[in-house]
C-alpha cells in the first residue's frame, strides 16, 4: 500500500501554464503520475502537452474527477489557490510554493481546519509526495525513488528528502511512499500526521524521519514514537552545528537559546527508541541494518 496517493489518484496542476507547473505537472505526468487537468484563471480552454487546462478547480474536478491538487503558483496567489482546492472538494492539496508570509499560512490552515477539514494540505514550500512507482505529486525526481517499500520516508527538508531516497534506492531498500512536509513554520501536516499514516499502513513496515533545528515538531514525533509506533523508526537531524539565534535555511529552523536545538532533538528521539544517525549517510546506513532485519 501506500498513504495519501496511489496509481488512482487524479491530479489537477493549479498554475499549469505556468514555467514551474508546466515543467513539474509534465514530469510528473510523464512518470506515470494521473495528471488530468491544468488550472489558470482565463486560459480555460487551452492545452498543455495534452493536458486540459481549466479556469477553476471546480469545473476541473466536475470534468475529470480530479480529487488531488498541486499548487505551482506564486506566494501571493498561493493561499487563495489553497482554498480553491478545498473548496472544491479536492482532499488532498500538496503546495511546493516557498516565500508565503507566516501569517498567510496561519490563516489558511485555520481556515482549513474549520471549513475544509476533509482536505489534507502538505507544504507549503515543500517537494511533495511521491509513492514510487504509482504517483508523484511535487518537484522530487522519480528517478531516485524504488517501489515496493517497505520504508516511508518523511521529511523536513527537500535536499535530505532526495537524499534519503537516493541512498536508499542504492541500496535496494525500496520506499512505500516519502512526504516531504516542509520546513515553514505553519505546515500544513505534521510529522505526527504522517507517522500515524505510516504506523496504520501494512506495507510500511520501518520509518526514516528527517528533522532540523528549530520549533518542537522532532520532540513531539518523539513522544508519538514512545507512546505508539510499533515500527522502527531512523532519524536524522540537521543542524548540529547551526549557532544559537540565527535562521538558518527554513523558516521554521531558528534556535532559542536551548530550544529546538539538534542535540535536544536528537536525545529526545533515541530516548523514544528511535535509532539517530549523525549523518544523512548513516541513517541511511542504519536503515538499511533494520530493513534486514525485518525477516
Amino acid at each position: 500500500m501506500s498513504i495519501f496517493v496511489d496509481e488512482n489518484t487524479r491530479v489537477v496542476v493549479q498554475g499549469l501554464t505556468g514555467s514551474q507547473g508546466r515543467f513539474h505537472g509534465v514530469r510528473n505526468r510523464d512518470y506515470g503520475t494521473k495528471v488530468v487537468a491544468g488550472v489558470t484563471p482565463g486560459k480555460g480552454g487551452e492545452s498543455v502537452e495534452g493536458i486540459p487546462v481549466f479556469d477553476t478547480v471546480a469545473e476541473a474536478v466536475a470534468e475529470t474527477g480530479a480529487d488531488a491538487s498541486f499548487v505551482a503558483v506564486p506566494p501571493r496567489g498561493a493561499p487563495a489557490a489553497i482554498l480553491e482546492a478545498a473548496s472544491a472538494g479536492i482532499a488532498l492539496v500538496v503546495c511546493i510554493t516557498e516565500h508565503i508570509p507566516a501569517k498567510d499560512e496561519a490563516l489558511v490552515y485555520n481556515r482549513l481546519r474549520r471549513e475544509h477539514p476533509a482536505t489534507r494540505l502538505v507544504g507549503p514550500n515543500c517537494p511533495g509526495v511521491i509513492s514510487p512507482g504509482k504517483c508523484n505529486i511535487g518537484i522530487t525526481a522519480g528517478e531516485i525513488a524504488l517501489a515496493g517499500g517497505p520504508v516511508g520516508i518523511v521529511s523536513r527538508s527537500g535536499t535530505l528528502t532526495y537524499q534519503a531516497l537516493h541512498e536508499l534506492s542504492q541500496q535496494g531498500i525500496g520506499q512505500t511512499t516519502c512526504v516531504g512536509i516542509g520546513g515553514d513554520r505553519v505546515p500544513g501536516t505534521s510529522f505526527l500526521d504522517v507517522l500515524s499514516a505510516f504506523e496504520d499502513d501494512p506495507e510500511t513496515k520501518a520509518v526514516m524521519l528527517i528533522g532540523e533545528i528549530g520549533g518542537s515538531e522532532e520532540e513531539r514525533a518523539a513522544s508519538y514514537i514512545a507512546d505508539k509506533m510499533t515500527k522502527p523508526v531512523v532519524a536524522y537531524i540537521a543542524g548540529l552545528t547551526a549557532p544559537e539565534g540565527r535562521t538558518m535555511g527554513h523558516a521554521g529552523a531558528i534556535v532559542s537559546g536551548s530550544s529546538g536545538t539538534a542535540r535536544a532533538k536528537i536525545e529526545a528521539l533515541e530516548a523514544a527508541g528511535a535509532r539517530v544517525g549523525r549523518s544523512p549517510s548513516e541513517a541511511g546506513e542504519i536503515m538499511v541494518e533494520v530493513v534486514h532485519g525485518l525477516g
